[in-house]
C-alpha cells in the first residue's frame, strides 16, 4: 500500500478556565517567552548528560510531566508500573507523572499554558499543531532541531527514513517543538484502529453470510433486532452500539464515495470524478449516507444511547453479550467479547467501495513537548528518544522479558498468560496496567507490528486489516499545517461550521430535522463561509503540493 504523506495540523481547542491542580513548576509565574531554551546553568546540565548509553544522567535528575490519561489506562500511578520503575533505574532520571483524564485534558492544558503553570514537559498531552506554533514561537516550548541532531538519533533516523515525518513536525517558522505519536505507515491495522465488528455466532444462527454491502449490513442488524440470539427470552439484543455516532459515519463514508483522503480530513476530500477539492459534508452522496443512518436509527437498529454513551457503558453492554455490531479497538480486549470479526469496505448503493477509515500515520504531532521550565533539556531529549528505537519501543510496549513477555525461538514476542488470559478475569488492557502505560493511545513513540501487542495486533484485527487492504485509500493525506491567519480562521469560522454541521447531522439521523430541510441546511452552511473555508484549504493544499 502506497500513501502520499502530508504535514500535520490539529486545530487547537478554545481555552477554558478551570484550575490545574498540582501542575505548578518550581519557578512559577508567567512563562518566559524570550528564548526557546531557558535552562539556567546550561553548562552544568550538559556536563551531567552521557551522550550515549545508560545511564543518561551522571547525577540523579527529577522531572515532572503533565500527563494525559485514558480511562482504559487504569488508576494506579505510572511511577508504580514496571516500565517506569525500571526506566528510572536505567536512566538515573525519576519522572513524576501528574495525570489528567483525557476528558478534561484540553481545558487544563490550555489553562496551564495560558497561566504559565506547567511543569518540565507535557507527556501524552495531545498538543495541537496550532499550539506548537504559538508556544514554540513564544519560547514556552523548547525548539528541538539542534537537540534532535545531537541527542535524538532514533527520531532523526525515522525522519530520514520518512521525510514526510520531518515535514509534518516542522512548523512554518522552521522549528520542531515536539516528539510525535507515529504509527508505521506499513501497519494498516493500527491505522484503522477501530474496525466495524460483527458477531459471527449470530450471523451463523441467522444463516447469513458476512455483510459485503450496506444493504446486507442493514439486513443483519434488522435480523438481530427481531431475534432472541442470546437465548435469554428477552428482546435485549442491540444491533449496533458505540460511543458517539461519528465512528459509524466514518466507517461507511467510502460506501458513498466520500472521505477519499482519510480520517485526517473530515470535511474536505478530492472528488474522484473531477480530481478537485470538495467540501463533501454537503454533497448529495453524504445526504444519502445520512438517510441510511436515519433509517437504521428510526428502526431501532442503532442504540439510542449512542450519542452520549461512555466507553465503560458500552463495554458493560458488550460484557453482557448484547451487541450484534460495534466499533472499538477489539471486543476481546475491551469487554472480553469473543467471536467478533471486522468488516472490510462495504459496497454502497451506487457501487462505491472504498475503505476510508484510515488515520494519518502521525496521529498526534504534539505527543511530547519540553517546556522552558526544564533545566535538563538534553537529558529529557535522550530520555524520550529511547522509545523511538527498537530496543526502547519494545521495552515501552512489552515491558521486561521474562516478566511481562516471552520471546520465542523465531523472535516472536508474546505477553505472559497473566496478561493474555488473566486468572482474575481482567481484560488485557486492565492486566497490562501493572506493567506499562500505553493503553488508550496518544503516547509519544513509534509503533510497529513486531513489538506492539495491543488490540490492533490480535488475529481478528490483523484479519480486518487484510480485508480492508484491497479497497484501502491509495492517497492518504496527513493533516495540513496552516499559517497563523489560516489557523485563526479555522478556529473561529471553521469551528462554527464544524459545530453546526455536527448538530444538524445528529438531527437528520434522529429525525429531529427532516430531509426536506436539506437544501436550506446546505445554503446555511454555504452562507457561514464555506467558500472562504475552501480557499484556506486550497492554499494549504497548493502550498504543500508544491513543496513535495
Amino acid at each position: 500500500m502506497q500513501f502520499k504523506k502530508w504535514t500535520a495540523l490539529t486545530v487547537s481547542s478554545v481555552m477554558v478556565a478551570t484550575a490545574l491542580a498540582g501542575c505548578g513548576a518550581s519557578n512559577g509565574g508567567q512563562a518566559d517567552g524570550g528564548t526557546s531554551n531557558n535552562q539556567g546553568d546550561k553548562g552544568a546540565a550538559n556536563s551531567n548528560v552521557n551522550k550515549t548509553g545508560m545511564p543518561i544522567a551522571k547525577e540523579p535528575i527529577e522531572l515532572t510531566f503533565f500527563t494525559g490519561l485514558a480511562a482504559t489506562n487504569g488508576s494506579n500511578k505510572f511511577e508504580e508500573r514496571l516500565v517506569w520503575k525500571e526506566y528510572a533505574g536505567m536512566t538515573n532520571i525519576k519522572v513524576n507523572f501528574q495525570t489528567v483524564p483525557f476528558e478534561s485534558l484540553t481545558e487544563k492544558r490550555n489553562l496551564a499554558l495560558a497561566n504559565g503553570d506547567y511543569p518540565d514537559a507535557l507527556y501524552s498531552a495531545r498538543v495541537p499543531a496550532a499550539d506548537l506554533m504559538k508556544y514554540g514561537g513564544q519560547g514556552v516550548f523548547v525548539k528541538l532541531n539542534d537537540l534532535i541532531d545531537q541527542y535524538a538519533p532514533n527520531l532523526k533516523k525515522l525522519m530520514d527514513k520518512y521525510p514526510d515525518l520531518r515535514k509534518a513536525l516542522t512548523m512554518p517558522d522552521g522549528g520542531i517543538y515536539s516528539f510525535p505519536s507515529f504509527y508505521s505507515p506499513e501497519f494498516l491495522p493500527m491505522l484503522i484502529g477501530t474496525p466495524l465488528w460483527v458477531k459471527k455466532e449470530w450471523l451463523d444462527k441467522l444463516n447469513m453470510k458476512e455483510p459485503q454491502t450496506t444493504e446486507e449490513l442493514y439486513n443483519y442488524l434488522k435480523a438481530v433486532k427481531s431475534t432472541d440470539l442470546n437465548g435469554n427470552g428477552q428482546a435485549d439484543e442491540i444491533p449496533y452500539s458505540g460511543t458517539g455516532i461519528n465512528p459509524l459515519i466514518e466507517q461507511l463514508m467510502g460506501a458513498w464515495g466520500v472521505g477519499t483522503r482519510g480520517l485526517g480530513h473530515k470535511y474536505v476530500d478530492v472528488d474522484p470524478k473531477t480530481n478537485e477539492l470538495r467540501f463533501f459534508r454537503t454533497t448529495d452522496n453524504f445526504k444519502e449516507l445520512l438517510q441510511y443512518m436515519n433509517k437504521l436509527y428510526a428502526e431501532g437498529l442503532i442504540d439510542k444511547d449512542v450519542f452520549t454513551q461512555t466507553g465503560n457503558a458500552l463495554y458493560a453492554k458488550g460484557g453482557k453479550g448484547l451487541l450484534g455490531a460495534t466499533i472499538n479497538p477489539n471486543p476481546k480486549t475491551q469487554f472480553n467479547g469473543e467471536g467478533y470479526f471486522g468488516l472490510g469496505a462495504l459496497k454502497g448503493p451506487h457501487g462505491d467501495q472504498l475503505y476510508t477509515h484510515i488515520k494519518v500515520p502521525m496521529v498526534w504531532p504534539g505527543a511530547f513537548v519540553i517546556t522552558n521550565k526544564n533545566k535538563n533539556v538534553e537529558a529529557t531529549v535522550r530520555w524520550m528518544d529511547h522509545f523511538y528505537g527498537d530496543e526502547g519501543a519494545t521495552f515501552y510496549f512489552m515491558g521486561k522479558e521474562g516478566v511481562s513477555y516471552t520471546k520465542a525461538a523465531d523472535g516472536k514476542l508474546e505477553f505472559v498468560d497473566e496478561i493474555k488470559k488473566n486468572p482474575n478475569g481482567l481484560t488485557m488492557d486492565q492486566a497490562l496496567t501493572k506493567y506499562v502505560s500505553w493503553m488508550g493511545g496518544s503516547y509519544p513513540g513509534y509503533v510497529q507490528e513486531k513489538y506492539f501487542k495491543g488490540s490492533e495486533t490480535l488475529p481478528e484485527s490483523i484479519e480486518a486489516g487484510k480485508k480492508a487492504q484491497p479497497h484501502a485509500i491509495k492517497e492518504l493525506w496527513y493533516n495540513f499545517n496552516f499559517t497563523d491567519e489560516e489557523t485563526d480562521f479555522m478556529k473561529t469560522k471553521g469551528t462554527d461550521i464544524h459545530t453546526f454541521i455536527t448538530e444538524m447531522e445528529a438531527k437528520f439521523i434522529t429525525g429531529a430535522a427532516s430531509f426536506g430541510e436539506w437544501d436550506k441546511y446546505v445554503n446555511t452552511v454555504k452562507n457561514m463561509g464555506v467558500a472562504d473555508y475552501m480557499n484556506v484549504y486550497k492554499a494549504a493544499y497548493d502550498r504543500y503540493n508544491k513543496s513535495k
